[in-house]
C-alpha cells in the first residue's frame, strides 16, 4: 500500500457511518478517485471543511491494490468555491461541474488537462465579472474533446467527408456531429444551425483552451448552441 497526494477537487460526499463518510474526489496526478474519510463526520474533524463540495484541496491517502475504497488520511482545504454565494444560478454551474466530472471520466484515468480546466472554470464561475454562458460552454465543449466525444463540426458525422458550407447545416444529436446533404436521410434527432452557430462551436472547441475568449458568444445565437450542446450531452450520457 502506497502512500500517495495530490490537489483534489471533491465531487460529492456520502455519510457511511456515524463517523465517516465516503469522498468522490477528482485529483490531478490521479483521476477520479473514491475515498474512506475516517472520522470526517465527527465534531473535531481531522479534515476541516476540506471536503465540502467542489471544494479544492492537498489530499494525502493510502492507495488500496484492491478494489476497496482508498483511505484519505489528510486533507487541506486549498480553495473554497465561492459560486453558490453569488447567485443561484453560478451554484448549480458548479454542481455541473461537478456531474460531468463524474459521469464523463473513468476511475483513475490521469488526465491533469482535465484538472486544470476544471479548476480554471470552477474559479470562473466564483468570478461575477465572467459571463457564465460562455464559462459553461466552453467546459462543455473542453471536456467532450478531452474525454474523445467532441461532434464533428467541420465533417459529416456518417461519411467523414467535408460539409459543403451554406448558411444552415445540419446537426445529428445521435450521428455526433454535422451531417452532409446525402447522409441526412433517415437520421434521427436533426436540428438546423445557422453556420455562424457552427463558428462559435469551433472556437469554444479549440485545444487551446486558455485562450478563448469566452465573452465571445453571441446572443444571436446563444439559444440554439445551447440547444445543440444540451441535446447531444443527453444523447451521450
Amino acid at each position: 500500500m502506497a502512500v500517495e497526494q495530490s490537489d483534489a477537487i471533491v465531487l460529492r460526499v456520502i455519510p457511511w457511518s456515524e463517523t465517516s463518510l465516503i469522498a468522490h474526489i477528482y485529483t490531478r496526478d490521479f483521476g477520479k478517485l473514491s475515498v474512506l474519510a475516517k472520522g470526517a463526520r465527527r465534531p473535531k474533524s481531522p479534515f476541516e471543511a476540506a471536503l465540502d463540495l467542489l471544494s479544492i484541496c492537498r489530499v494525502v491517502f493510502i492507495s488500496k491494490s484492491s478494489d476497496a475504497l482508498d483511505l484519505l488520511t489528510e486533507a487541506k482545504l486549498t480553495r473554497r468555491f465561492r459560486g453558490g454565494s453569488r447567485d443561484l444560478l453560478r451554484l448549480y454551474a458548479g454542481y455541473y461541474v461537478a456531474e460531468l466530472l463524474e459521469r464523463l471520466t473513468d476511475k483513475q484515468d490521469r488526465q491533469p488537462e482535465i484538472f486544470e480546466l476544471a479548476e480554471d472554470t470552477l474559479t470562473a464561475i466564483s468570478d461575477p465579472s465572467q459571463e457564465l454562458a460562455g464559462v459553461v460552454l466552453r467546459w462543455e465543449l473542453q471536456m467532450l474533446r478531452l474525454v474523445g466525444h467532441l461532434p464533428s463540426l467541420r465533417l459529416c458525422a456518417h461519411c467523414g467527408l467535408p460539409v459543403a458550407d451554406s448558411p444552415w447545416w445540419v446537426f445529428g444529436t445521435m450521428a455526433s456531429g454535422v451531417l452532409c446533404a446525402n447522409c441526412q436521410a433517415g437520421q434521427r434527432q436533426l436540428i438546423r444551425v445557422p453556420s455562424g452557430a457552427i463558428d462559435e462551436l469551433e472556437q469554444f472547441s479549440d485545444s487551446r483552451w486558455r485562450e478563448v475568449d469566452i465573452s465571445a458568444l453571441s446572443p444571436n445565437h446563444r439559444s440554439v448552441i445551447r440547444g445543440v450542446v444540451t441535446r447531444y450531452l443527453t444523447v451521450l450520457l
